[in-house]
């Protein structure tokens, strides 16, 4: 893949004007349709009972989790990463400034998002889901760290990013919850999925009126963003190893990722039809749809070597049956 161009600071004012009236416009949009809910409504109170240590508590101990085993590491992954939002918050405030509509809108998004790490983590901890110590020395971990993002090209690739990050957020809780063993799990995730559904219209509707106002470079964003697409929890602690236990129990894996996160934005936004483009822009749509096309083989090689896994699996059980 080609290096992503140099952000122009200039450049980068005009767009963030341009973009100014569709972010005010949006964000009306978004306070009219978003539906207040509390976290601790979801939240299982009667199940907690005191932990060991200053409380003298019970010690937890894995058999009293209600969830199953890819439900648990795919839990902590996500709460993991919705718990890294200073850094988050930090690096779209630099971007997109304090002020105007942008202003109201990142601190509003910052807000919504601060939801989900509460309520994910209460219920962990009431429910015993997940070793509690284990929890705190990972997220401990993972926000000493903090993030950088991969898109600080220019304020379009981190609109382009963010588009499909919101929606593969939303992906990878509602398949938590479905694979959680546990409904009480899978109504939560289900409130949080529709919080980060409707973050990501308002970052698909900004795309949809970047790639208007300034095509080629918008294409250019989308191709390098889609391209080289990595979660925000990339960098957890053991984050690989705990990303192919999750594809391996179909939570969130390659063709999950290229059917139900980029397919839909793309379609939506009718990327690959775009025309009026410049040399830049066609290269970008072409890299694109070679990328797309490459993406979508390794999905099906994916698909057919886990079922083989599975497949040894199940006739290993049954022979020490």
């Amino acid at each position: 893949m080609p290096s992503p161009r140099t952000s122009d600071s200039r450049s980068d004012i005009r767009i963030l004007h341009a973009l100014e009236e569709v972010v005010e416009h949006e964000l009306d949009r978004h306070l009219r349709v978003f539906k207040e809910w509390m976290p601790h409504e979801y939240v299982p109170w009667s199940s907690g009972r005191d932990f060991d240590g200053p409380l003298k508590g019970e010690p937890w101990a894995p058999e009293q989790s209600p969830l199953s085993d890819v439900g648990r590491v795919s839990m902590v992954v996500n709460l993991l990463t919705e718990d890294n939002l200073p850094s988050y918050h930090h690096e779209i405030a630099t971007l997109f400034g304090r002020d105007g509509a942008w202003g109201t809108w990142v601190h509003r998004w910052t807000a919504e998002e601060a939801r989900h790490s509460i309520v994910m983590r209460d219920y962990l901890l009431a429910s015993r889901a997940v070793d509690p110590a284990a929890l705190e020395r990972a997220r401990m971990t993972h926000m000493s760290t903090g993030f950088e993002s991969d898109n600080r090209h220019s304020p379009l690739h981190t609109v382009a990013y963010v588009a499909f990050q919101e929606l593969a957020t939303r992906i990878s809780h509602r398949n938590t919850g479905h694979n959680s063993g546990d409904p009480v799990c899978d109504r939560l995730l289900a409130r949080v999925a529709l919080d980060e559904n409707l973050h990501m219209i308002f970052y698909r509707n900004l795309l949809k009126a970047a790639l208007e106002i300034a095509p080629d470079d918008a294409m250019r964003a989308v191709a390098d963003v889609v391209s080289g697409f990595r979660m925000p929890g990339h960098g957890l602690p053991g984050f690989e190893r705990a990303a192919a236990r999750i594809a391996l129990g179909g939570v969130y894996d390659l063709r999950i990722h290229h059917d139900d996160v980029l397919q839909p934005v793309l379609r939506h936004l009718k990327v690959m039809d775009l025309s009026g483009l410049g040399p830049e822009g066609l290269k970008a749509q072409q890299e694109l749809g070679e990328f797309l096309t490459s993406l979508d083989t390794q999905a099906t090689r994916f698909e057919e070597r886990r079922a083989a896994l599975l497949a040894r699996r199940d006739a290993a059980r049954g022979c020490n049956g």
